[in-house]
């Protein structure tokens, strides 16, 4: 399986490199490397917990602005939503993504 590195960085600058498999979610990824991303309904896309912000060069040159009208709703109720938030459990990692970083907020909201 290809690899490629991940980066996930806190508000407090905190960044964290990690290795993640190609075709993994970006919470799975979190979860399987102590990465501070909640995920409450466990990537069932009905929550706003797993919540990140995207590089934005990877965000626009890869197209992950396409968002599903689900993913939408979700992150209409996420905490400090910007126009490169995506939700974890939907941000599949491709090789093309290799060296992306995942801004964790300094908050979530579960309604």
């Amino acid at each position: 399986m290809s690899k490629i590195n991940v980066f996930f960085e806190y508000e407090n600058g905190e960044k964290i490199e990690v290795q993640a498999n190609v075709g993994e979610s970006v919470l799975a990824v979190a979860h399987g490397n102590g990465i501070s991303l909640e995920g409450a309904c466990e990537g069932s896309l009905a929550c706003s917990t797993c919540h990140v912000y995207v590089d934005p060069a990877f965000f626009y040159e890869l197209g992950l602005d396409e968002k599903s009208e689900d993913e939408e709703d979700m992150l209409d109720l996420a905490f400090a939503p910007a126009e490169t938030s995506r939700l974890g459990c939907q941000i599949i990692l491709s090789a093309e993504m290799n060296g992306i970083t995942f801004k964790v907020p300094a908050q979530t909201r579960n309604l």
